[in-house]
């Protein structure tokens, strides 16, 4: 008796993938480096730190807020020595202090497959040119470097504006998982987001595009969004 074949995937090339390391990336207006605690708690705990708007900072993150800068610190120096997540200051160039911090988790080597997460962006480095710089920084490292077949972006599915921001970014949605987290006692619905290997060479053009001095006029200014260079029908 004879049956019918069997769907199977395609092959995958054995090709050689690395762990992600403590390296620094250096861009035209920030650079990624190892969180340190000693060098970032200081500056990264006055921009992030206290109650009021700072507190939304911390809403759908999984510690903090933060009002006590000694267990600031002490949190800062846990994640520091972690190697999944493995976290990263951003420094802004022009300043030379962090503005922020974010990791690259879940980290599976086999399956070429790694996930951006713990992302903190104080006010000093939201909506700047920056932000979007230090993504860039992060997925060109995954891919051309590291050489991960799938970049992952998860989040609350109620924080709307990291669902944005990764669809400006150019990854996809891929759905809801119900039910998924309990997060500061509450649950958490995770919305899941991902970029392939195969998609990053137009995604890299479109983040340097964007990212190219003139795109944006002299007040700063952006001439075309990074959002309709990632958006349907984009080339």
């Amino acid at each position: 008796m004879s049956f019918p074949a069997q769907p199977v995937g395609p092959l995958v090339h054995d090709l050689p993938t690395h762990r992600p390391e403590r390296v620094t990336l250096s861009g035209r207006y920030v650079t990624l480096v190892p969180l340190d605690a000693d060098q970032h708690a200081d500056a990264l705990f006055r921009l992030a730190s206290g109650a009021g708007d700072n507190a939304r900072l911390w809403t759908y993150l999984f510690d903090g807020p933060y009002d006590d800068p000694l267990a600031f610190k002490a949190n800062l120096a846990a994640k520091a020595k972690s190697v999944d997540p493995l976290a990263f200051a951003v420094i802004d160039n022009a300043s030379g202090g962090a503005v922020g911090y974010q990791t690259l988790m879940r980290i599976d080597a086999a399956n070429r497959v790694i996930e951006i997460g713990n992302i903190l962006y104080t006010p000093a480095m939201q909506r700047t040119i920056g932000a979007t710089e230090a993504q860039y920084l992060f997925a060109a490292y995954v891919f051309d470097t590291l050489g991960y077949r799938r970049y992952e972006w998860k989040c609350n599915d109620l924080n709307a504006p990291s669902k944005r921001a990764a669809l400006r970014l150019g990854f996809t949605f891929e759905g809801v998982f119900r039910q998924h987290m309990i997060v500061k006692g509450r649950n958490r619905d995770t919305a899941w987001f991902s970029m392939l290997d195969s998609e990053w060479p137009q995604r890299r053009a479109a983040f340097e595009r964007w990212l190219a001095p003139d795109n944006f006029d002299a007040a700063g200014k952006q001439r075309v969004s990074l959002a309709s260079l990632n958006g349907p029908g984009a080339t």
